[in-house]
Order: structure tokens, then sequence, then C-alpha cells
């Protein structure tokens, strides 16, 4: 009897499993560069971001209103100054009435009037001067320090000062001062007035300058200056002769 054949099942090699190995070869074949942004080992942090605290924006501020408001109050000051010294102005000028003082020059003489060898000129005048005050609450105080010249067109001829003295209320004061002087360079100068002599007409003016001090009542104010210009027509300069003032005028004004 023949034998019977066997018959083994035989596995398809294509469907054997193959036991799947641990891959130990890296993934990124040999020659090639591994990324380093893929690598969480090498990528670096990104510093931490410093957060500034909020804070309310400031209003600008506005300078041209605090400019409007400093402009305002000073005006204000100003105007409130002129106020008050308006104020006390028409306070003195109706209590006290003031009057402005009056000056006149009553008489000259020429006590020297010579020529010099060396082309000078000595002079030196008596005049009789005149002051009124003619307040009846107003004294004044005639201070030191005065000054007084007499002029011949633009020349000083001689010069003097006031004596220190007060005149009270409603008063009349006579002065007689000496004035002298020497002029340089005089020969244009007597050419001058020997001309103006032969017509008996000879122009001078005196000036003065005088610190006062005015007291209204029992008070008494601060310095001022009397400014007086007289001008004045003599009919000659001849020494120790009578002159005779032909007319006179005079101005006051006053200033601190």
């Amino acid at each position: 009897m023949a034998d019977h054949q066997r018959i083994h099942p035989v596995q398809d090699p294509d469907l054997v499993d193959v036991p799947l190995s641990k891959t130990t070869a890296p993934l990124v074949g040999r020659g090639s560069f591994r990324s380093d942004n893929g690598d969480p080992e090498r990528q670096q942090r990104a510093p931490p971001r410093r957060t500034i605290p909020y804070a309310p924006t400031k209003a600008p501020k506005r300078k041209r209103s605090c400019f409007v408001r400093c402009l305002c109050w000073t005006l204000a000051l100003i105007f409130i100054f002129i106020l008050i010294i308006a104020i006390l102005a028409a306070v003195v000028y109706f209590v006290f009435q003031p009057k402005v003082p009056k000056y006149s020059v009553d008489a000259m003489r020429i006590i020297q009037f010579t020529p010099g060898n060396d082309n000078t000129l000595s002079a030196t005048f008596n005049v009789n001067i005149t002051a009124r005050n003619p307040n009846k609450k107003i004294g004044i105080y005639y201070e030191g320090g005065s000054h007084l010249s007499v002029w011949y067109t633009g020349t000083k001829l001689c010069e003097g000062s006031l004596p220190k003295f007060y005149q009270g209320h409603r008063n009349t004061t006579a002065l007689s001062l000496v004035l002298a002087g020497q002029t340089r360079d005089a020969s244009g100068l007597l050419q001058s007035l020997q001309a103006q002599q032969q017509t008996g007409n000879i122009p001078l003016n005196l000036r003065a300058k005088v610190p006062v001090r005015i007291k209204l009542g029992k008070l008494k104010l601060m310095k001022w200056k009397f400014l007086v210009k007289c001008r004045l027509n003599v009919d000659s300069l001849t020494a120790n002769n009578a002159i005779r003032i032909r007319n006179s005028s005079c101005k006051f004004r006053f200033r601190l």
C-alpha cells in the first residue's frame, strides 16, 4: 500500500512576522546636520519681559493761563498803587492847598570883573534874591548842597550856594549871595561883552539847584530838588558899579 503522503502546512514567507528590532540608528543620516531649533535643549528661552507699572499721564500745564494770571495780578497791583497815590495827592491838595514858591532877582552888583594877563576873566557878583512861600500849611526846609551860577551865552561866569534855613508858612525871605568864579580863554567872551555893553542890554541867566524837604503840618517829607532858572537883562557889567536890571523872569520846577 502506498504510503500516504503527509502534507505539512508551509507558511507564506511574505506573511511571516519578522520581529522588529529596536532602532538604534539616528533619525538623521550621516552627513546631515541636526536642527538646533528642533532641539529643545538648545532652544534659548526668551528673556522675561519687564512690566512697567501704569501711571496715568498728567495733564500738561497751561503756561498761557499762568502767564495771563501773572499779568492780571501785576496790572491789578499797579492800578491799586496808582489809585493810592491819586488818593493821597487828592487829600494833600484839598487839605493843604499847595502853591508853588516864587523867586525873583531884585538887585545885582559887580564886585569884581577883571580880565587877567593869562587870558582869564575873574568875576564876583553880589546878587539879591527873594524867596516867597505862599502856602498856609506847608513849610520848606532848604538843605545844604545847593548850587547857584550866573551864565552869559553858555559860559559860566560865577557860582555859589544858598545857606541852610527853614522858611515857614506865608514867609518871604531876602537873601544876599556872593557868587565868584574864573573863566579861562576869555578873549572871545570879553569882545562879545564889550559889543553887548554898547547896546546897553546884556542877557544873563541865573540857575539854581536847591535840595529841599517839604513839611506838611508836622510831617517832614523826603528830599526834593527845586530847579529855578531866571532870565535877566542888565545894562552893563562894570566893576564897582550898580547894575540896573531891565527885566527878569524866573521859572520854577521840581523833581526827586
